[in-house]
């Protein structure tokens, strides 16, 4: 039995709250059982200053933070700039797996930036926060006036398609989706999949922890990372 009495192949009850904030276009707060991270994407005509002006794209990046209060015991700020190796590593993966869905010719000259905060930790703070910030970043691009009105696939929307991320893991030798805390620190086996919503992967992270894997687990930890994300990817599309 899961700590939460799921199913194997059942994802945490997912809440959508968007417009969170009114100071940025793009603003969800989106919790998985006891997950939660607030999701905010703002737009600015500031690019980066590696970025040649004259080629007429844009960017997208992440940050994302832990705050003190979303973990026993407290974890400690971040400040002045610093930021911990986890932290870094998880902001670059969000930012990788939401440019592999934009196309920033596109998006012309714009910069979008996405700030995931971790209010509660329970597992899975990687993978919610790139769900969360794709909506986040759906409700930022439609805040252009040539944007409006489109969706992903769209031929002149910057998104080509939905991304989403979930957990997946070998528990007691069980695969599991979307693992809480107390599953995740349990794990033989603890996998990050983020895929869209056609069904391509976008990014894998997978790791024996002081166990291995053979190919039929593997299989079965796709099957079911594949499932967890098109449920997630539906929700995304009905606006949470």
């Amino acid at each position: 039995m899961r700590p939460d009495e799921r199913k194997t192949n059942e994802l945490r009850p997912i809440s959508v709250l968007r417009h969170f904030t009114n100071k940025t276009p793009g603003s969800v707060l989106i919790r998985a059982g006891e997950t939660m991270v607030l999701c905010t994407a703002s737009v600015s005509s500031k690019l980066p200053a590696w970025m040649d002006p004259e080629e007429n794209r844009g960017w997208v990046t992440a940050e994302y933070s832990m705050m003190p209060g979303s973990t026993s015991p407290r974890k400690s700020r971040e400040r002045g700039g610093k930021i911990d190796g986890r932290s870094s590593e998880i902001q670059r993966l969000i930012g990788r797996s939401l440019r592999a869905v934009v196309d920033l010719e596109k998006l012309g000259p714009r910069a979008v930036t996405i700030d995931c905060d971790v209010l509660q930790a329970d597992g899975g703070t990687r993978t919610l926060s790139i769900t969360g910030a794709m909506i986040a970043l759906l409700d930022a691009l439609h805040s252009i006036e040539e944007f409006q009105n489109m969706v992903p696939g769209d031929p002149d929307f910057p998104a080509r398609d939905y991304a989403a991320a979930v957990s997946v893991g070998l528990v007691e030798g069980e695969p599991r989706l979307d693992l809480c805390y107390l599953e995740d620190a349990a794990a033989e086996v603890d996998m990050n999949v983020v895929m869209t919503a056609g069904g391509r992967f976008i990014e894998i992270q997978g790791t024996g922890e002081e166990a291995t894997f053979d190919e039929n687990q593997l299989a079965a930890l796709l099957a079911l990372a594949k499932k967890g994300i098109s449920e997630l990817t539906e929700i995304q599309k009905n606006g949470g």
